[in-house]
């Protein structure tokens, strides 16, 4: 079923506004700070967002880039500051990959603690951090929006790390819940110096009734290049709310994959800047939605000057009582002469109470552009599976060699490293086709 009509109503709104009124006051100041103390980077834009928030409340369902989103999962969370698991052991059937750099980023210790960084990636000075934080939010336009400010009322700390040159060691940072319950806010700035190179995955886990509140800042200098990946896995009773903003100087490369399923809410959204026009963009995501989880991905790319490129491809499997939205809005002004620009949703439904809501948005001003949009929306082909079941495969195996061969196409756009969490497996073991 496909709708671009209003839908679920929130949970009520005294509800919303306790739980929202709970975990400010369990978040109050002071809390114990481990992870690169940023106390006038943080605090400067603390006590405005959470004014903002105790004004506003939860986002409401008339607000455009809210109306198709249920907010009951986030509030079932309960307002507790999540306690960090043990590291030892969180993945034992998933060993960091010989050359990657894994780093555990739970909000109360120093990933950076007893670790030898390799060449070319070090700790943000302090001086640094604390001018540039914000800086890559308020030039996307993000920094008022609801995801950020909820993070910035929360969070008291901040991984910031710098890259120079090529980083010849593939980055991992893993965020991982466990069984926890609770509210854990994230936040991480990265700085990409000029001719900069950077392969880096996050992974987000999480088993318990929980929410993680993640907020990325990355600035990218001339002729920089970053390759970001995504994955992230959850459960029913699980959110993640993640902003990611990129800004993107003149013949920057950025190649950004996201994978998610299993959430009871995952809200995802990427917002790149470039800031002078001609660098490259590449967006690839990649949703899985099945009981009667939501996932959102709410993408922003502006182009600031010419000859910018994008190239963005999102796709969506959506199961059972499952919802997937995708909104993706490119801006293209007056500076943004020769613009190439190519935007696609695709999305599988494998039965009939399945959603999508797939909404493009191209707001073009310059006259001299090559701007594309497309989306579509499909079942299961029965002539492909009529194929594979006459060379011999039952029914099962012919359905999910079709959903593993939709899918491919976005994980294998993932670091090397995300392998080895088997996300094939992981995010399409409850999506069978009926």
């Amino acid at each position: 079923m496909v709708s671009l009509a209003v839908s679920p109503v929130t949970a009520p709104g005294s509800a919303s506004a306790a739980w929202l009124e709970s975990v400010l006051r369990v978040f109050e100041p002071p809390l114990p700070v481990a992870v690169g103390a940023s106390v006038g980077g943080l605090a400067r834009h603390r006590t405005a967002a959470r004014d903002y928030l105790r004004r506003t409340g939860l986002p409401p369902t008339r607000k455009e880039a809210w109306r198709f989103t249920s907010l009951a999962p986030l509030i079932a969370v309960p307002p507790l500051v999540l306690s960090a698991p043990e590291r030892r052991g969180l993945e034992p059937d998933h060993p960091p990959a010989s050359k990657a750099l894994r780093l555990y980023w739970d909000g109360e210790h120093d990933p950076l603690d007893g670790v030898d960084l390799p060449e070319g990636l070090s700790r943000l000075e302090s001086g640094v951090q604390d001018a540039l934080l914000g800086t890559v939010l308020e030039a996307a336009g993000t920094a008022d929006s609801w995801l950020v400010s909820f993070n910035a009322a929360l969070a008291f700390q901040v991984l910031a790390l710098r890259v120079r040159g090529r980083v010849a060691v593939p980055l991992e940072l893993v965020s991982d819940c466990g069984q926890a319950t609770g509210v854990r806010p994230l936040r991480l700035l990265l700085l990409l110096e000029e001719d900069a190179s950077l392969e880096f995955l996050q992974v987000h886990r999480a088993a318990g009734t929980s929410l993680a509140s993640v907020v990325v800042e990355a600035q990218l200098a001339p002729r920089s290049r970053l390759r970001h990946g995504v994955l992230a896995q959850g459960t029913d009773a699980s959110c993640l709310l993640a902003h990611l903003a990129v800004s993107q100087a003149q013949a920057s490369e950025l190649d950004l994959t996201t994978v998610a399923g299993g959430w009871g809410l995952v809200r995802l959204e990427p917002a790149i800047t470039q800031v002078h026009g001609n660098a490259s963009t590449r967006l690839r995501g990649l949703q899985v939605a099945c009981d009667r989880q939501i996932a959102d991905l709410h993408s922003l790319v502006r182009f600031e000057g010419p000859e910018g490129q994008l190239d963005q491809l999102q796709k969506a499997v959506v199961d059972d009582a499952g919802r997937s939205v995708f909104h993706g809005a490119v801006q293209v002004p007056q500076a943004a002469q020769r613009t190439s620009a190519s935007q696609l949703s695709r999305n599988l439904l494998l039965c009939d109470r399945a959603r999508v809501d797939a909404i493009p948005q191209l707001e073009i001003v310059a006259d001299d552009v090559r701007c594309t949009h497309g989306a579509t929306v499909t079942r299961l082909q029965q002539e492909e599976l009529f194929y594979l079941r006459s060379r011999g495969l039952g029914a099962d195996q012919a359905a999910r060699l079709l959903l593993e061969g939709f899918c491919d196409e976005i994980l294998t756009s993932l670091p090397e490293s995300a392998f080895r969490w088997e996300p094939a497996v992981a995010l399409l073991s409850k999506a069978l086709p009926r």
